[in-house]
């Protein structure tokens, strides 16, 4: 992520990565357990994702996002924000994991400082394989508030070995591969079990969603919206740890 002097009350658009695996078969997803001095979330096991720096509306794609996602992403949001939610998430999977979501190829001009170990790799950020699955915005009072957009992504589309952790940041401790059935064994935060509710729900279901949750929280109550559906899924306030 950038280090960079932020203003720690604003909201900040930020992409969270699912990464699934032998979804067919047995379906398992990749978290890692933030640090106990963490400002946000401590201790939690979360998966890999993080806020969208400036830099990132201007990475070149290899390949655009499937055109619902694109159409989803923009509904109650600033116009043109999607190139940068689709490379903050491959940015941040690769930091955090160090596994590509990329295609083969050459960067041309300046390379951002947080962009150049990735095009080291002998790759471009690809968005072809991300689709956006959920989308909820941290609830008031908080020491990080996030706008966070998540993004399901089949293993078979990562570069390389899908085991080798060698080139993530230490962000993420205890990287591995839990089974799908299991993850709520393990200490996650409330909205993350949320999620896994519906990556459950499209384990086997290859195509990116015609409508998307969308769990906003402001200063008045806490809503599950859908993104091109109905609307509320509830009016009443929904009550949360998490």
């Amino acid at each position: 992520m950038n280090a960079q002097t932020q203003d720690k009350t604003a909201i900040r658009n930020a992409a969270t990565v699912i990464v699934l695996r032998d979804r067919m078969d047995k379906p398992a997803i990749l978290m890692g357990q933030r640090g106990a001095k963490a400002a946000f979330m401590p201790n939690k096991f979360v998966f890999p994702g993080g806020a969208v720096d400036p830099e990132d509306a201007q990475i070149p794609l290899a390949a655009p996002l499937p055109p619902v996602c694109h159409e989803r992403l923009e509904e109650n949001a600033p116009s043109g924000m999607q190139n940068a939610l689709a490379a903050a998430a491959v940015r941040e999977l690769w930091e955090e994991t160090g596994l590509v979501l990329g295609k083969p190829g050459q960067w041309g001009g300046d390379i951002p400082a947080d962009w150049q170990s990735f095009a080291a790799t002998g790759h471009v950020p690809s968005a072809e394989a991300l689709q956006f699955v959920f989308r909820a915005l941290t609830p008031p009072g908080r020491p990080r508030r996030f706008d966070a957009r998540f993004f399901l992504v089949d293993a078979g589309a990562i570069q390389g070995d899908l085991d080798d952790f060698t080139h993530a940041c230490d962000e993420l401790s205890h990287l591995q591969w839990i089974p799908l059935k299991e993850a709520r064994k393990f200490d996650l935060p409330f909205i993350t079990e949320v999620v896994l509710a519906e990556v459950a729900a499209r384990a086997h279901d290859p195509e990116p969603p015609k409508s998307v949750p969308y769990f906003r929280n402001n200063d008045e109550e806490s809503l599950f919206l859908r993104l091109k559906g109905r609307g509320p899924i509830s009016g009443r306030e929904i009550r949360n740890d998490g």
